[in-house]
């Protein structure tokens, strides 16, 4: 059973609660003066070849005025979010689109189940780290925390909680060279461990040359070695072959995971970006 908020006022609740393979049923209820709701309503099922039951289904919600339940609320602003990122991304290229925000988004919920953290900062923070690349934007890397700051602003969202997402966005790129974080907390490690498995394995693999067809870079030379030891600025400005980019990040990765699930989940899709890459080499040699 699904229970989705549709729309609210001060003074009212609207509520449509959804039944797999059954009629929706929609509810709309008046907040009574102790700002309390607290409601029993019979739904008439409908499923097909059945006859027709009832369905008891107690919902106590609690609203004060000008307010409603976190539980709805925090729906809701997600919701707004995945809606903001979709048509914001709309244009992106292909690795850095709204599906890789879907899947680190997906990805840092799994991994939150198994940690303390506050999940609505998780989600928000992962929804919008890469609102605004600061790749795709001249190197820019005050961009994205300015956009999303602005839009949590414009959702209400309290001060504390953009201030924590705004950081998390701010820190949770690789950046190559010896960077070092500036700023700590599980979720900002939660949502780094997502974004960083999204570069691993079968994803990982095609959005490396996805990314580099978009680029115009080679597949592979293989006169020109990868560099371990790049700096920050000679990382963000690197024109090497796509396959490069294996060695001087994606490699790297695994003994860089925060969480014990990111570590899990990284060691197998580690292991199947080196039998890529023994598959590769050995056809690039004509060997199979």
């Amino acid at each position: 059973m699904t229970l989705k908020c549709s729309s609210y006022t001060n003074d009212f609740l609207f509520l449509k609660i959804t039944i797999p393979d059954k009629e929706c049923t929609e509810i709309n209820r008046k907040r009574p003066e102790t700002g309390r709701f607290y409601f029993k309503t019979k739904l008439h099922l409908t499923p097909r070849n059945i006859q027709n039951e009832l369905d008891l289904v107690e919902l106590q919600l609690m609203l004060y005025p000008r307010k409603i339940t976190d539980m709805v609320s925090q729906t809701i602003l997600i919701e707004k979010t995945i809606d903001f990122v979709k048509v914001t991304l709309a244009d992106a290229e292909g690795g850095h689109d709204w599906w890789h925000i879907y899947r680190v988004w997906k990805t840092a919920k799994h991994i939150a189940e198994h940690e303390n953290s506050d999940l609505l900062v998780v989600e928000l923070a992962a929804l919008l780290h890469d609102i605004a690349d600061s790749k795709f934007h001249d190197g820019d890397e005050e961009k994205g925390p300015a956009i999303a700051s602005e839009f949590l602003q414009s959702m209400q969202v309290e001060e504390k909680v953009i201030a924590h997402v705004v950081k998390i966005i701010a820190n949770v790129s690789f950046k190559g060279g010896k960077h070092e974080k500036d700023f700590k907390s599980i979720e900002l490690d939660i949502v780094q461990d997502a974004d960083r498995l999204d570069a691993l394995g079968a994803i990982g693999i095609a959005r490396t040359f996805n990314y580099g067809g978009f680029k115009g870079r080679a597949i592979y030379n293989p006169e020109i070695k990868p560099d371990l030891n790049l700096t920050k600025e000679q990382y963000k400005n690197s024109t090497a072959p796509t396959i490069n980019h294996f060695y001087e990040k994606l490699l790297l990765l695994k003994d860089l995971m925060n969480t014990q699930s990111g570590r899990i989940m990284a060691e197998e899709r580690h292991k199947f970006m080196e039998i890529y890459l023994d598959q590769f080499y050995r056809e690039w040699e004509g060997e199979k």
